[in-house]
């Protein structure tokens, strides 16, 4: 799709930063009747190790601190629960999971004298809360007593029977209030959000599948936005309605992920391009035509928009080796006029993407895996950590390790080492990378049953304690595995593509070397036939 679209005020909310994917699957749409759902954490300098928060019992009047989640700024206090639960990364020891993606929003809305964001109130929930729903009272009660200090948030979440989207705003500064709706996702559906309030209109009277704040809809009326019946009112439409940057860097996410499940997508390419007016909006969620299974959604967190209309090589922007990524901010000026970049659902800010498995019929130590991994989620694989984790794999949670400061023990750095060697030159490297990640990645879902059964096989025999120090140590070897073995790629990389060319290579993987000992001449590919011919477009040929 051609990107020489010129636009000024067509951004608006668009202009933030496009952070974060999440997508949803009902335990129905999942082949093996898994509740699963997907996190991309997306912004530029985030460094985050996989979090930990162990169980714990606190004396009544204990308070907590809070400190936002993105900048650390001290907010205040509140109250701590008495007794908390085991969370680790973004999933609990009852297999609750919670995501999030930020939209923004009308920026009057944001009260910025609240107490609570929204990453304090997600790990908050998580330690609170032994259902989804739990969790969503927890949220909004906490939210309601103490101010929601953010934009615009769509949250995912889910427990191992139920899935669930939420979208909450404040209500103004000093306000102390907030708007909010919740859905229940049907079981047989998937779902998706990309930082654009997706959640139009919703049936209150639903008890069983919606959750409201009482002031949803009066509070629009108050201030002059809406005048309707409340059986019309549309939280998107009022409180974020998608403009050009929500529908084009945000809802073509959501409608790359449905366009892989079913057969109709293409009637909203117009709505996701951005470029037609009054085009029909998606649905919020869809029934898929295939069951999907956890190696559907780490493939479908790795996405560029292949084979669509918005795929990205379209153009001479990914370079000589044609790269899926772009160089940020979105859009950007040249002579007076504004273009911009496609935002695919793989991108190279993200600081960590999951994919999380919650499991009814297994024992809730076993049930919740969650699939993790530190970087872009094209460009690792994703480790198994179990939800009843009491250690976290060294490399996720590395001493020393942040931000500012490189260790060769830790998987962020180490996997943006290696994809930041590949990003300019992805269609030599990638293959390499690829094969790489994907080994790691089929080898550890083979084992999966094997792993479990001997697990629920010590619950039986042993306890929950036994089991649980089993799953801690299978995960963090795999950890050290997936360490040792993304060293061991970045120094084969380095070898093999050496200042721009390639060295040969054995049947069995060693370096080819010449009749006298030494390194094999290497291949100089030259420049691919297609950025070629546009390149020649700027030169002149040395024959007449």
């Amino acid at each position: 799709m051609k990107k020489t679209v010129f636009f000024s005020l067509m951004l608006m909310a668009g202009t933030y930063a496009m952070a974060c994917t999440n997508y949803i699957v009902g335990k129905k749409a999942s082949v093996d009747g898994s509740v699963m759902c997907t996190y991309s954490a997306d912004d530029y300098g985030m460094f985050q190790p996989l979090c930990h928060f162990p169980a714990g019992k606190h004396p009544k009047g204990t308070m907590r601190d809070i400190r936002d989640w993105d900048s650390n700024e001290y907010h205040g206090q509140i109250p701590e629960a008495e007794k908390t639960y085991n969370v680790v990364g973004n999933i609990n020891e009852w297999q609750v999971t919670i995501g999030e993606t930020t939209f923004g929003g009308r920026e009057e809305m944001v009260d910025s004298t609240g107490t609570l964001d929204y990453g304090s109130l997600i790990y908050i929930a998580l330690q609170r809360s032994k259902t989804a729903r739990e969790a969503i009272k927890v949220m909004t009660t906490l939210a309601e007593a103490y101010g929601y200090n953010s934009e615009g948030e769509t949250f995912t979440i889910c427990d191992p029977e139920e899935a669930w989207i939420m979208e909450m705003m404040g209500c103004g500064a000093g306000s102390k209030g907030v708007v909010w709706v919740a859905l229940r996702v049907p079981d047989d559906a998937i779902c998706a959000h990309a930082n654009q309030s997706r959640i139009r209109t919703f049936n209150v009277k639903d008890k069983a599948n919606c959750m409201a704040s009482k002031n949803v809809v009066k509070f629009a009326r108050e201030k002059g936005w809406y005048s309707g019946k409340d059986a019309d009112f549309s939280f998107c439409d009022t409180y974020a309605a998608p403009d050009f940057g929500g529908r084009r860097f945000c809802e073509a996410r959501v409608w790359t992920f449905f366009n892989k499940y079913c057969d109709y997508m293409d009637r909203y390419v117009g709505y996701a391009s951005g470029e037609v007016d009054g085009a029909e909006p998606m649905p919020l969620w869809i029934v898929p035509n295939r069951k999907l299974s956890v190696k559907d959604l780490e493939m479908a967190m790795r996405d560029h928009y292949e084979g669509t209309p918005f795929a990205l090589d379209g153009d001479i922007g990914g370079g000589i080796w044609e790269m899926p990524y772009r160089p940020t901010p979105l859009k950007f000026e040249v002579d007076g006029k504004t273009y911009f970049n496609e935002r695919p659902v793989s991108t190279q800010q993200s600081g960590f993407v999951y994919v999380s498995q919650m499991r009814s019929w297994l024992p809730r130590e076993i049930g919740g895996v969650l699939w993790f991994g530190n970087d872009d989620a094209n460009m690792v694989s994703y480790n198994p950590v179990y939800c009843s984790a009491t250690r976290i794999p060294n490399c996720f949670n590395t001493p020393g390790a942040d931000a500012i400061h490189f260790s060769m023990d830790n998987a962020f750095w180490v996997c943006n080492w290696v994809s930041n060697m590949v990003y300019p030159r992805y269609a030599q490297m990638f293959v390499s990378l690829e094969a790489v990640r994907d080994s790691l990645d089929n080898s550890w879902i083979a084992n999966q049953a094997a792993v479990e059964a001997k697990a629920a096989e010590l619950v039986t025999q042993q306890g929950s304690e036994a089991a649980v120090k089993y799953l801690n140590d299978y995960s963090c070897q795999k950890g050290d595995e997936m360490i040792a073995r993304w060293r061991q790629l970045a120094t084969y990389l380095i070898v093999k593509y050496n200042d721009m060319v390639v060295k040969k290579e054995n049947a069995d993987g060693t370096f080819q070397l010449s009749k006298h000992g030494i390194g094999e001449r290497p291949v100089r590919p030259g420049y691919p036939k297609r950025y070629a011919k546009e390149l020649v477009k700027q030169l002149k040929p040395i024959d007449k």
